[in-house]
């Protein structure tokens, strides 16, 4: 009985709990590396340097703005981490069954398709919540880079959108969402799996260790920021961007027109390195942040398994 699979709104809760656990701890790294993609934004000669790195981001937004800086965006953060997770499973079961495979076999195709499936659908499903955590993190009374949107929460962030620019604002950036997230996803719970089962298959490591757990989340963390790192810089430029209203009444970003153009003119004017800025925050937050996630939705899953069906 242990080996059930659990539905999906027991997958999205078990997933939403570990979520949450890992935003907590991954956020102050979060706020560095939206900082750090928005300085110098579109500046040929790199801009005014209002930060030299992920250390003095965190320093001078303690020294400046306290916990409350550190942690911008966290409430918002801490809502949306869920769904990825929690559709994954159910999607690669989905999939497997679909295949004729065995629910519990872990393949390359079906986890990579379920991974960025799950990671599309979240961003979809949560691009609202995205948008505000990205500007209110963006967000600095003392030490601003990038367009300033001032909030005094995130319901009122939400509130504030949609009154002025209606539903489509809300939807602001989620073409971008979709890339980066699918992109994403489609390594970072493939890779965790594969690297967990290589472990357990050649007697590594047991299956239930929390070893187990903490390297395979490693190897999945460098394996999203390798891949994910450029389209994360356009999301948050297309989330943070300034807006207009044209004569039809149509509210259209003034930088960017979409995720294409926005990686092009940061290649233009920016260079490659432009897309990778905000390398070593992102790092220190999505490392953590699938570890915590990962290992603790394992664990977490793992006992609800033994309560329920043992």
């Amino acid at each position: 009985m242990s080996a059930q699979p659990i539905s999906t709104p027991e997958a999205f809760g078990l997933g939403g709990i570990a979520a949450c656990m890992a935003v907590t701890v991954s956020n102050p790294a979060e706020v560095a590396k939206t900082r750090l993609q928005l300085q110098g934004e579109l500046a040929k000669n790199g801009g005014v340097k209002v930060y030299k790195n992920t250390l003095d981001v965190l320093v001078k937004t303690a020294r400046n703005e306290g916990i409350a800086g550190v942690q911008r965006g966290l409430a918002p953060a801490i809502l949306v981490n869920g769904a990825r997770l929690g559709f994954y499973e159910p999607f690669r079961q989905s999939l497997n069954r679909f295949a004729g495979l065995s629910l519990k076999e872990q393949t390359t195709i079906t986890s990579t398709l379920a991974g960025a499936s799950s990671g599309a659908v979240g961003a979809c499903l949560a691009n609202p919540l995205f948008l505000v955590k990205a500007r209110m993190q963006a967000y600095s009374p003392s030490l601003p880079v990038g367009t300033q949107h001032r909030y005094k929460g995130w319901f009122d962030a939400l509130s504030s959108i949609f009154r002025a620019e209606g539903v489509r604002g809300l939807a602001r950036g989620m073409d971008a969402a979709v890339l980066r997230t699918a992109m994403g996803s489609s390594v970072q719970l493939p890779s965790y799996g594969w690297t967990k089962n290589k472990l357990v298959a050649h007697g590594i490591l047991p299956a239930d260790s929390f070893w187990t757990y903490l390297v395979s989340s490693s190897v999945s963390g460098i394996c999203v920021l390798t891949v994910m790192q450029p389209t994360d810089t356009t999301l948050t430029r297309m989330y943070n961007q300034p807006t207009k209203r044209l004569s039809n009444g149509k509210h259209v970003g003034v930088l960017y027109k979409n995720p294409i153009d926005c990686l092009w003119k940061i290649l233009k004017t920016e260079g490659p390195l432009g897309w990778y800025k905000g390398s070593t925050a992102h790092f220190l937050r999505i490392t953590p942040h699938t570890i915590i996630t990962l290992t603790a939705n394992d664990m977490i899953i793992g006992m609800y398994k033994n309560a329920c069906f043992s």
